[in-house]
């Protein structure tokens, strides 16, 4: 099945990261392609690399990619994600492919959304596909199995609080 986690609200890639230990507790195999991140300083990183049949590759730089001027690099580094999922896809290796920040790559024009179409018509049907960030475009929602969006409602950003270790990152 494909699955989209999109919103504005916190917790897409947490609910995607959820899923995949569900998975991997049956013995499944998860990879996650983290696209616009690079950073593995975050906790979730640090954690994921400790367990057994969770992959995670990171498709991005350290820094933010600014909206309508991605750099050559963004677009290089989303470009080779896309391409690790085609071929991780391919070789059916995995039980679930979790394309992480993909809808915001989409929006961001590093990928094309003709591409990620093009990659879930090559999905088996025994790979659960996981597509997650927010801007998730008609297309990708008409073609998905299960959408949730994720709504803020409130969040201590707007209190002026800055990321908390553990909590936030």
């Amino acid at each position: 099945m494909i699955q989209i986690y999109t919103g504005n609200g916190k917790g897409k890639t947490t609910a995607a990261i959820g899923q995949g230990i569900r998975a991997i507790g049956h013995k499944h195999k998860v990879i996650m392609i983290q696209f616009m991140k690079g950073d593995e300083s975050y906790g979730e990183i640090k954690a994921l690399k400790k367990i057994k049949n969770f992959k995670v590759l990171q498709c991005g730089l350290l820094t933010f990619v600014k909206k309508g001027e991605p750099g050559k690099k963004d677009i290089e580094l989303a470009q080779k994600g896309l391409q690790i999922a085609r071929k991780t896809i391919k070789e059916k290796k995995y039980d679930m492919v979790i394309l992480d920040e993909i809808n915001v790559a989409i929006d961001y024009g590093l990928v094309k959304l003709s591409d990620v179409l093009d990659l879930i018509e090559q999905c088996p049907n025994k790979t659960e596909l996981i597509l997650t960030g927010r801007y998730a475009l008609k297309a990708l929602i008409d073609k998905a199995d299960l959408v949730s969006e994720i709504k803020e409602i409130k969040h201590p950003y707007q209190k002026g609080f800055v990321s908390r270790i553990g909590i936030d990152y």
